[in-house]
């Protein structure tokens, strides 16, 4: 708490007051920080001009995510219809049997049924 209640018992109408006090001015030290980072100001329909703290935006959209993942996943396709699916298994065995990072590199890279699905659509555009 940074002012500390001085003189009031913690029971009265004034401390009451107080913490209400101490509450808007979070509140005004919360919103003084974000208008530090950029903010933007809209004139209101009865002309008053207010100015709000700019929203933050991720630098990572969800279609990025989404398409990281399907090509992650048509890659898992392309190994698995070039090395096949039993030497697939093999290699990642071998992997499970590694150090752990190995081990989470298998876990990722486990020949999920839309990997299959995807590896026989592959598979015969390469033979």
């Amino acid at each position: 708490m940074p002012y500390p209640l001085v003189g009031a018992s913690s029971g009265s109408v004034m401390s009451e007051e107080h913490h209400q006090f101490l509450t808007r001015v979070r509140h005004l030290e919360r919103k003084h920080d974000a208008m530090g980072r950029g903010y933007s100001a809209k004139i209101r329909p009865d002309g008053l001009i207010v100015l709000a703290p700019k929203k933050i935006e991720s630098r990572i959209s969800a279609r990025s995510v989404v398409l990281f993942l399907a090509a992650f996943l048509v890659f898992k396709g392309f190994l698995i219809a070039s090395i096949g699916l039993d030497g697939y298994q093999d290699r990642l065995a071998k992997l499970q049997a590694g150090s752990v990072l190995e081990q989470g590199g298998a876990m990722v890279m486990f020949a999920d049924p839309l990997s299959q699905m995807i590896a026989e659509k592959i598979g015969p555009v390469l033979r």
